[in-house]
Formats: C-alpha cells, structure tokens, sequence
C-alpha cells in the first residue's frame, strides 16, 4: 500500500513563493508522481509531474516557467517549488502516484489528503 502525505502549503501573498513536499511510504518504485490541484468550484486539474528516474518532467501551460517539481528517490520524497504565485494559483494542490506521463486524474492510482494553498492579491 502506498500513502502520500503532503505539506508546506500556506498563505502568501501574490509574488511569493511556497515549497511543496510529498513523502512516500510504500513501493512507488516505477510510478511517476505529480501534482494535482482544486480550486473552490473547479475540478481538479494537473499542475506538474515528474518520471521515476526524475528524466522527465511535464507541466501545465498555467504553471509553466513558475513552478518547478523535483524528486529524490533516495527520500522517496517529491517536492515542488512554487514562484511568482498568483491569486488564481489558490487551491488544495494534491500529490499523487501513477504510471507516466501522469497528467490525467484517470492516470493516478493514489492520492494525498491534499494541502492547502492561498495566495492573497
């Protein structure tokens, strides 16, 4: 059984940053791991994911140049930095564990409990 739990979200005001962790216990040897985030009254969508061997990394248009997703296998943990945030970045951002490419909720095969983000204009 594989459990992701999330921190590092928070309150911040627009143009800062926030740092993401996820860490995992269980076998994810070969899953890719990634980002999801909802915000109030929106499905939930992609952020970034990043492969097993940390080779890959994909990201959503929205995100793109701001945030930056990295893994360290050896921790079994996957972070991610958040830059330049924005008000429409506030959301639950939740991790989650599936094969690759990972940009699809179908994709995911286990999910976090989800951390909260707030970004104040």
């Amino acid at each position: 059984q594989v459990r992701l739990v999330e921190s590092g979200g928070g309150l911040v005001q627009a143009g800062g940053s926030l740092r993401l962790s996820c860490a995992a216990s269980g076998r994810i040897n070969g899953y890719a791991v990634g980002w999801f985030r909802q915000a109030p009254g929106k499905e939930r969508e992609f952020v970034a994911a990043v492969n097993w061997r940390a080779s890959a990394t994909n990201y959503a248009d929205s995100v793109k140049g701001r945030f930056t997703i990295s893994r360290v296998n050896a921790e079994n943990t996957v972070s991610m930095q958040l830059n330049s945030l924005e008000p429409e970045d506030t959301a639950v951002y939740y991790c989650a564990a599936g094969p690759w490419p990972l940009t699809r909720l179908s994709q995911a095969t286990y999910w976090g409990q989800g951390t909260q983000v707030t970004v104040s204009s």
